[in-house]
């Protein structure tokens, strides 16, 4: 949703974009024209305002007509089909025609053609009027292939999102089967061993289920509900050690205005327990941290480690950090910093999240 919005956003001020570009070269030519114009008689004698709003109506009329005619019509033709020859005769035409049409006028409506202003006459006036009328049309069809530059910026910038946004979908929904065979698994141990806790293990894997499904859904979410979706998890393996391991959950400043990418912290809790609890292992023990301070986020995770040989289920939690990593690049571009020790007898991650 929010992506669909920054588009059209984006869409949109590339558009105006365009048209104030086609504004301001016409302001800055109109100004500069009326100066000339205005500016010519130097004389003592009164300016003829009606003279000078004809010649400006005249010449601007003109240029915006053939201009806008090579804008929308024949550049457009030119760029499909790249004939520059075939572009040359479909332009030249209309141009002399507009031309003829538009010197004519001019002496008409000024002179009357009576030859009393003879500058009208002179083979420099013509000059002047078809370079004059040349350079806008040049000017005009540059600012085509600016649009088409704008055009071409924004769509490189749509398929990057539309990209970006596809792998985050993918690399979320990694993590969906990945917690699910997690917490069967502990379902399957505590109905194989018929603990009383079966029922409240369920109740609370639908609480986490409900969340995964609907709430990640949303670019962001607030971090009272990610709290929450933690303490459940944490929940889960309490029942599943039969709370003989310390496991401490500390949250420190205010997070209910808080908005966080959802599913962001749940890699390194898992890995926690993973890694680092056993109940066959005397002095296991798990530390998470979650400080709100500022526009900063602080999560930590440390836990005690186990010694046991390397598997195919350690590989694939490496595969899983990387998909987090990968995560964190795309959700918090260059907002960021991962710090991590592994020490002989405790591993530790801290996430530092600026907050925007």
């Amino acid at each position: 949703m929010f992506i669909n919005f920054y588009l059209f956003m984006q869409s949109s001020l590339q558009r105006y974009r365009i048209v104030l570009l086609h504004l301001s070269f016409w302001c800055v030519y109109l100004s500069f024209f009326l100066y000339q114009v205005t500016s010519y008689h130097r004389g003592e004698e009164p300016r003829d305002w009606q003279r000078v709003l004809t010649v400006v109506i005249d010449q601007v009329g003109f240029a915006a007509l053939i201009s806008y005619l090579n804008y929308f019509i024949l550049l457009p033709r030119f760029l499909e089909r790249k004939k520059v020859f075939q572009y040359f005769l479909e332009f030249i035409i209309p141009f002399a025609l507009l031309m003829f049409i538009r010197i004519h006028t001019e002496r008409y409506l000024i002179d009357g053609y009576t030859h009393e202003e003879e500058y009208l006459y002179r083979t420099r006036f013509v000059v002047q009027i078809i370079t004059t009328n040349l350079f806008i049309v040049i000017f005009v069809g540059m600012l085509r292939f600016a649009e088409g530059w704008f055009e071409f910026e924004a769509k490189k910038k749509e398929i990057e999102n539309e990209k970006l946004t596809a792998e985050l979908n993918f690399l979320k929904a990694q993590i969906n089967p990945h917690f699910l065979f997690n917490t069967l698994n502990n379902l399957y141990y505590l109905a194989y061993t018929k603990s009383e806790n079966t029922t409240e293990v369920i109740a609370k894997l639908s609480q986490m289920m409900r969340y995964m499904i609907y709430d990640s859904n949303y670019q962001n979410v607030p971090l009272n509900k990610e709290i929450e979706y933690m303490q459940n998890y944490i929940s889960l393996e309490r029942l599943r050690l039969n709370s003989q391991i310390p496991i401490r959950f500390d949250i420190k400043g205010n997070p209910e205005n808080v908005l966080i990418t959802p599913l962001i912290f749940i890699t390194f809790l898992e890995n926690a327990f993973k890694h680092g609890v056993s109940n066959n292992s005397t002095g296991s023990w798990v530390n998470i941290s979650i400080e709100v301070k500022e526009k900063k986020c602080i999560y930590i995770v440390e836990n005690s480690k186990i010694a046991k040989a390397a598997s195919a289920k350690e590989e694939k939690s490496g595969f899983g950090l990387q998909n987090m990593k990968r995560r964190l690049e795309l959700s918090y571009p260059g907002q960021f910093q991962l710090l991590s020790e592994d020490k002989p007898d405790r591993y530790f991650v801290q996430l530092n999240i600026s907050l925007m």
